[in-house]
């Protein structure tokens, strides 16, 4: 895994977050600008399944077992994607603390991929 990647997605998803956390603070819904976030974001994480996938066919493996490495990525690559899709069906200012939960969801997987391959 790319250590630099993996921060840099974490980072990357807890301003996301930040940022949709003033939206709900000022009662608002998720709006055009969040959804490019949310697009960088989620670009990043697509990122990081293809590495952990490419690393993975060059024979390395994770400490903690390819399956859950795996199933770490792709719930990884899936979490801001979904929390955008919930959010545009809830277009109040729960919608904005979707995405926030989002990413955090995606900063902690982060972390815990980290753990996994062995970090």
């Amino acid at each position: 895994m790319l250590d630099a990647l993996t921060i840099a997605t974490a980072v990357c998803a807890l301003l996301l977050a930040a940022w949709c956390g003033v939206a709900f603070a000022r009662h608002q819904p998720t709006k055009d600008w969040h959804f490019i976030g949310m697009a960088v974001v989620s670009l990043l994480a697509l990122a990081q399944l293809v590495v952990g996938v490419v690393q993975l066919a060059r024979g390395a493996s994770p400490e903690q077992g390819t399956v859950l490495f795996v199933s770490y990525l792709l719930g990884a690559a899936a979490c801001v994607p979904a929390a955008g899709f919930m959010s545009l069906a809830e277009r109040t200012r729960w919608g904005s603390m979707t995405v926030l939960a989002g990413g955090v969801v995606l900063a902690v997987l982060q972390v815990r991929l980290y753990d996994i391959w062995g970090g």
